[in-house]
């Protein structure tokens, strides 16, 4: 008969014990890796939705909010939102295609328009929508450069002078252009009301001087000297349409209303006197006396003097208005159409004035009708 081991019972009984304790350890482990792996999931979620709500915030806001250059987009027909997002992204308008994209779809926006459209990296989202739900133009819009302002009562040359500073051409470009003869017949040719006495004056300096009306025009990278002028000649001629039948009607030329504006501009200050100051002139035209305007004087020397001088009245030049009688061979600045309605409408011609002169320290202006009074009316102001 066989002896039973009373001990084989007890270390399987111990074995077994061991093994769960070991399973359930390796369990325990295998729970912690698991809760660590979904912790760790988790914080990715966190972290990936929180930089998703950063980035599609970031996003939402313009390009560069400090950008001023203007940026021109072609949007084709029939252009997909995702193909516009996908142009407004190359032109780096838009942080994100898929975000705009995004946006769009969830606010239901719709409705955009082809063609070219003008826009800023500085634009938000809603207002880069809003352009594009705008009509296109169906050309590409030209580029500005700056902008070049004329002010009233430059001359041609000072405008020449501004335009040398202002774009990429030159003063003496600019003048050569504005005599070229081809040029100034075709100019004539196209506004022939405007610009048919001017061409017909002799010993003319420049036949657009005070043609070149006063204003702020833009200029485009691709502007030309040609195109610069022209656009002035024809803002003078838009601006002198109402004119034209009374400029024809008191039968002076278009040369003459000019040349007499151009006086009165740097004469006179207020409407008033700016009317007064035509009437001046015209009374001295009418009895044959020169206009004896110093402006004239100075635009014959070329030069601006604060005072001028015996010999500086007597300078040899058609537009020496002290001892030349008439209108002369043109304008001597760019008028404004406030001078012209002077010119057309002259005041106080019934009281025969033949003088006048202003207190430089009031800018009160004096009108006398005998060398005598303006003598005594100079020395009292003087005094």
């Amino acid at each position: 008969m066989k002896k039973v081991d009373q001990k084989e019972p007890v270390n399987q009984e111990k074995a077994a014990q061991s093994l769960y304790e070991e399973r359930r350890a390796e369990k325990k482990a295998a729970n912690k890796i698991v809760y660590w792996i979904i912790g760790i999931l988790l914080a990715l979620v966190v972290i990936i939705g929180f930089m998703g709500y950063r980035y599609v915030q970031a996003s939402l806001k313009p390009y560069d909010t400090k950008a001023k250059q203007e940026i021109t987009v072609r949007i084709p027909n029939g252009s997909t939102n995702k193909q516009i997002a996908a142009i407004l992204q190359d032109k780096k308008l838009i942080r994100s295609a898929p975000v705009f994209n995004y946006y769009v779809k969830t606010h239901n926006f719709s409705d955009f328009q082809a063609g070219y459209h003008v826009l800023k990296q500085s634009m938000g989202l809603d207002k880069i929508i809003s352009n594009l739900q705008k009509e296109g133009t169906p050309t590409r819009p030209r580029d500005v450069k700056g902008k070049l302002l004329v002010k009233e009562g430059v001359t041609l040359e000072e405008i020449a002078a501004e335009v040398g500073k202002q774009t990429k051409f030159s003063k003496a470009a600019f003048i050569k252009q504005a005599n070229d003869k081809q040029f100034l017949a075709s100019l004539e040719k196209k506004y022939p009301a405007l610009l048919s006495s001017t061409m017909a004056q002799k010993d003319v300096r420049y036949h657009l001087e005070g043609y070149l009306f006063p204003a702020t025009y833009e200029v485009y990278k691709d502007s030309t000297l040609k195109e610069i002028i022209t656009e002035m000649v024809s803002t003078m001629d838009q601006k002198m349409q109402p004119y034209y039948a009374t400029i024809k009607d008191k039968k002076l030329t278009v040369q003459q209303t000019l040349t007499l504006a151009s006086l009165v501009e740097r004469e006179g200050v207020t409407a008033v006197d700016r009317q007064k100051i035509a009437g001046v002139f015209f009374n001295r035209l009418d009895i044959d006396m020169p206009i004896q305007s110093d402006i004239s004087v100075m635009y014959a020397l070329n030069t601006h003097k604060t005072h001028l001088y015996n010999k500086d009245t007597k300078v040899d030049s058609p537009y020496n208005l002290y001892i030349n009688k008439g209108y002369g061979p043109g304008p001597f600045n760019s008028p404004s159409l406030q001078s012209v309605t002077a010119v057309l409408n002259p005041a106080d011609r019934d009281q025969n004035y033949l003088y006048f002169v202003a207190n430089l320290k009031t800018g009160k202006v004096y009108y006398s009708r005998t060398f005598e009074q303006h003598n005594d009316t100079t020395d009292s102001i003087e005094d």
